[in-house]
């Protein structure tokens, strides 16, 4: 039996044994005041207690068998239907009377600080999204990891994520909103800040797995949480504000990536064994938004809402009082005392609150409306989140990697070709980049501190010559021979020789693992400068949905906003170059943003308390299969077809808001 349940079924039996509020109410009848309601005013007619604590109901039990006259049906003697319908009524009740409460309470000085520490826990989400895509290059280059293994630390940090959101969702309906994202917030933060100094590619991977673990329960706790002490009117709009953050992390990681990764320079070794290149670096550096909300997170409550679910009802008293002080403080009205107006507190179930609060009769009722959930609740909102995200994980991906084919064919297109070439006596201190040297042949040439960059010979001869201090990335010699020469401190090994002949040569000192080559990365700074560029552009769809969320409602924002984001799909059909490539992503994102905003809003508001953080877990949690899957799918069609991944995305994307549009509206629905 619900909690509330149980106070509202042993009411008249306290009442009847121990005469404690039959007393009272004889005493209000006579005008008589208590130390508990001393300063009472007449007119107003507002009893002003003391909180007494809640009161324990042991006594005033009949007998097994019996039914007390005056007493409830027991539960035993009642049917299925008729414990449902008492369930459901008394939820109801506490949702509406939850709702007067917040309202009492007010929007202040207390759910703005709640705002911003929330928000650093969502944007270190965004981050931890970010990550993955700009340190796989570098982290994968760094550690010398084959083909084969290229690509697992994208899908197995999502894969983290993904059992983490069930994982501290459904948690955090037991024990609470505030413990569980403090635990898993600090569990990301330390293997984050760990991954950062760990050698070996799959101790690297473990670290981030776990890493994406921790910060899969912040989306499910930081909208439940947050959710539950703001008032109707309120919690659209505020819900839609608190996305932002996502976006917020989403520029920094870009902008950090950017003034960080390609400065080679910020980089340090012990010997050979340990490198600490300036990826590593850039690992450090987005641990600080999740380190920031750890410290922020033990300065605040749990949530009220929680408590009362689970009975606590002391607690809950002494979180409401405080961000009820906390906002009269701040408006500079630190005398005005907490009252709850609302004719129910007089004879309805939730009696603990007529112990902790004023009461009065003079009130207008709440109007709640009640909104027809369907059995399938589940099956849709996972469909929904689905939808979206392989949509648009898919589309992140494809974005950045065809941005990327488009520069590779324009680079190769400037490609300089030398055939049947005879250089002598000649000193290469120099870069060569973006060539072919075709039958040609070198005698007595030095190559002495400089690069191959991109160069590639081929059926090519080199008589006597000398190697020192070279770097080559991309560059191979293929079918050439070499003759009398030699190499010192070079990264030429077998790997870039290929079918070619070594006669009566040597190689001294020759450099070992991988050279991180930021520099040679004619691209590096262009894709972090576009990826910041993508999420800016979410910045004016944030601020429209924040806007017309409560006016508009969730579900026409929902469909609409998804359907668009698949008819603007359609138009990647015209991009032919990096700028028509980057407008659409811009545009895409821009449109998208709008769904996401409202499907939080929505998901958060149809799952009951006890359910809201395992129902959140679990679509977000499909949310991150579909980012796996969609990674998978898209990346596996770059370069190959643009018709495949453009009819996928417009109609996975279409579907989604269709379906969407069938879920219930609450807008106008309290927090059940």
């Amino acid at each position: 039996m619900p909690v509330d349940l149980y106070y509202k079924n042993n009411y008249n039996s306290y009442t009847q044994q121990d005469g404690l509020y039959a007393d009272n109410a004889t005493n209000e009848e006579d005008g008589a005041s208590s130390d508990a309601t001393e300063g009472h005013d007449d007119e107003d007619e507002i009893y002003e207690g003391e909180y007494q604590g809640v009161p324990a109901y042991n006594d005033g039990k009949p007998r097994d068998g019996q039914v007390a006259l005056g007493q409830p049906v027991s539960d035993s003697l009642k049917s299925r239907k008729e414990l449902e319908n008492e369930r459901q009524a008394d939820e109801e009740e506490l949702a509406q009377q939850y709702e007067l409460i917040m309202q009492e309470c007010g929007h202040g000085r207390f759910q703005w600080q709640l705002f911003f520490v929330l928000g650093l826990a969502l944007m270190s989400d965004g981050v931890e999204v970010f990550v993955v895509g700009f340190v796989l290059p570098s982290a994968e280059t760094d550690m010398c990891v084959p083909n084969s293994g290229a690509g697992w630390l994208g899908s197995i940090v999502y894969l983290g994520m993904m059992f983490g959101a069930f994982f501290w969702g459904g948690l955090s309906d037991k024990v609470g909103r505030r413990q569980c994202l403090l635990i898993s917030m600090s569990v990301n933060g330390f293997f984050a800040f760990l991954s950062s100094f760990v050698q070996g590619y799959s101790m690297f991977l473990f670290c981030r797995m776990v890493s994406g673990f921790g910060i899969g329960g912040a989306v499910p706790i930081v909208f439940s949480y947050f959710a539950e002490v703001l008032a109707r009117e309120k919690r659209g709009e505020h819900l839609s504000w608190l996305c932002m953050f996502w976006m917020i992390g989403g520029i920094y990681a870009s902008a950090m990536a950017w003034a960080i990764i390609p400065h080679y320079g910020w980089s340090f070794s012990m010997g050979s064994a340990y490198q600490f290149h300036s990826w590593r670096v850039f690992v450090v550096v987005c641990a600080l938004p999740c380190v920031s909300a750890v410290v922020a997170l033990t300065f605040m409550p749990e949530s009220p809402r929680f408590y009362l679910e689970m009975g606590k009802h002391d607690e809950a008293w002494m979180v409401l009082k405080h961000i009820h002080d906390t906002n009269m403080r701040a408006r500079g009205e630190p005398e005005r005392v907490f009252t709850v107006s609302t004719p129910w507190l007089c004879t309805s179930s939730f009696l603990v609150l007529q112990s902790h609060w004023q009461v009065t009769d003079q009130c207008l009722p709440l109007q709640v409306n009640r909104i027809k959930i369907p059995k399938q609740l589940d099956e849709l909102l996972a469909a929904v989140w689905f939808t979206l995200s392989f949509g648009y994980y898919g589309l992140s991906v494809w974005f950045p990697d065809v941005i990327k084919h488009l520069q590779a064919d324009e680079y190769a297109s400037r490609v300089k070709i030398h055939n049947n070439e005879r250089i002598e006596d000649f000193t290469f201190n120099f870069t060569l980049e973006n060539q072919i040297h075709r039958n040609g042949v070198f005698v007595n040439d030095r190559f002495i501190s400089m690069k191959f960059k991109a160069v590639t010979f081929i059926d090519s001869s080199f008589l006597n010559c000398y190697f020192e201090d070279v770097s080559s990335v991309g560059s191979f010699f293929r079918n050439c021979t070499f003759v009398d020469s030699f190499f010192y401190n070079t990264d030429i090994d077998d790997t870039k020789l290929t079918n070619s002949r070594v006669i009566n040569s040597s190689f001294h000192h020759n450099k070992t693992g991988c050279q991180m080559t930021f520099d040679d990365d004619y691209s590096a700074y262009w894709v972090y400068f576009v990826n910041f560029l993508g999420t800016l552009a979410v910045l004016p769809g944030n601020i429209v949905s924040a806007l017309l969320m409560d006016k508009i409602g969730r579900l026409s924002m929902l469909g609409g906003s998804m359907v668009l984001s698949g008819i603007s799909c359609f138009f990647l059909w015209f991009g032919t170059s990096e700028s028509m490539m980057i407008f659409m992503l811009c545009l895409y994102n821009g449109l998208s943003i709008s769904a996401w905003n409202s499907l939080d809003v929505v998901t958060t508001e149809l799952y009951p308390t006890d359910r809201r953080g395992t129902g959140f877990g679990f679509c977000n949690a499909m949310c991150k299969l579909a980012a796996v899957l969609g990674n998978l799918i898209f990346g596996s069609l770059v370069g190959i077809t643009k018709a495949i991944p453009i009819l996928l995305a417009s109609s996975v994307l279409v579907g989604g808001g269709l379906v969407g549009l069938r879920l219930p509206d609450t807008r106008a629905n309290v927090l059940m």
